[in-house]
């Protein structure tokens, strides 16, 4: 028997800038899922693309979007074995084939036939939330709810300096300090790095200042005679470009030293310059990194849970659902560098 559950609350994308808050009832619990009761949901630039109408083309109208969160669990679906009601998770929110090419060679994360829960399916927006049980993250006491919900930001981090293959005691620049490079940073530097934010804006630039981290100002300074001083002539280990600016790709490779990397770790939407005869001259290596892999998010559960991860900095605001355009307004003009919703009421 289908056990009933109240009409709960969800927010919907109905088309360019438009989010309105409705009830709805719950959908139907399938084997092998669980009901997450949703605490907090952050907004991050892909939630923003999606409100901008940019991702019309991929989005089911109306959508309930929204990827990174923390809950607990409400209900079990059949088969579901290694969880209780009431376990406090997140969800890693890939849901692959395990038969296309990638899946076969074990590269299941970029998945060919990849369903990104929360923007190909419905999101965390809402008061309850069906998900596989496959995608279950779990969390430890020490962790509250409110900062689990950075979890899955940084795993997207960790995927991108374990893709570098950073080590200990290198050199690394991060080219822009909006969220996600504020976390590359952080997290190269609970790796054991020296790393330095290039960011021109002075807002983010000063905020990841009072978090700790090196910045500078490349409109200010000449940033490759920046580096080469820093880094003792050599050019920086890794570089990772995270601005999605055209300029930015195209005077990247002048700082990385000779077979240095580049990870790119932006979205661009469209093709960039980039100085191929540097990439020759010092044979470096270019890099992509997308979304994560499960041993990303047990660490990046370890780093928030060790404090390791700035969470009451980096948490600008939490609002109630109800308010959840007001959010996606304060994230486009920004003000904010990490917004969350708090969904539980």
């Amino acid at each position: 028997m289908r056990k009933e559950h109240p009409a709960m609350l969800a927010a919907k994308y109905t088309g360019e800038r438009t989010i309105t808050v409705e009830e709805q009832e719950p959908s139907e619990l399938k084997p092998g899922e669980v009901r997450i009761a949703v605490a907090y949901v952050g907004i991050c630039g892909t939630d923003l693309h999606v409100f901008h109408g940019d991702m019309d083309a991929r989005v089911t109208m109306p959508a309930t979007i929204g990827h990174e969160m923390s809950g607990t669990i409400l209900e079990l679906g059949s088969g579901v074995e290694g969880w209780a009601v009431g376990d406090a998770v997140t969800v890693m929110p890939l849901d692959w084939d395990g038969t296309c090419p990638a899946c076969l060679a074990g590269n299941q994360h970029i998945c060919q036939n990849l369903d990104f829960i929360g923007i190909d399916t419905p999101g965390a927006l809402q008061e309850t939330w069906n998900v596989p049980a496959s995608t279950l993250v779990r969390l430890p006491q020490e962790i509250s709810l409110r900062d689990a919900a950075l979890v899955e930001p940084v795993a997207v981090a960790v995927h991108d300096v374990r893709r570098s293959e950073l080590a200990p005691g290198d050199k690394a620049v991060v080219i822009g300090a909006g969220p996600i490079g504020v976390l590359i940073a952080t997290v190269a530097t609970a790796f054991g790095a020296d790393v330095v934010i290039a960011e021109i804006d002075p807002n983010r630039r000063a905020a990841a200042a009072e978090m700790g981290l090196q910045t500078v100002d490349p409109s200010s300074v000449d940033q490759v005679a920046w580096v080469e001083d820093w880094t003792g002539g050599a050019g920086a280990d890794v570089v990772f470009e995270v601005s999605g600016s055209a300029a930015a790709v195209l005077g990247a490779t002048s700082l990385a030293k000779v077979r240095g990397t580049l990870v790119v770790v932006a979205i661009h939407s469209q093709p960039r310059p980039i100085d191929l005869h540097r990439l020759f001259w010092r044979e470096l290596r270019i890099l992509g990194a997308r979304v994560y892999e499960r041993p990303d998010f047990e660490r990046a559960v370890q780093l928030v849970a060790e404090g390791a991860i700035p969470a009451g900095r980096l948490i600008t605001s939490v609002v109630p659902l109800t308010e959840v355009a007001s959010a996606f307004e304060v994230l486009e003009a920004g003000q904010a560098m990490k917004l969350l919703v708090e969904v539980a009421s």
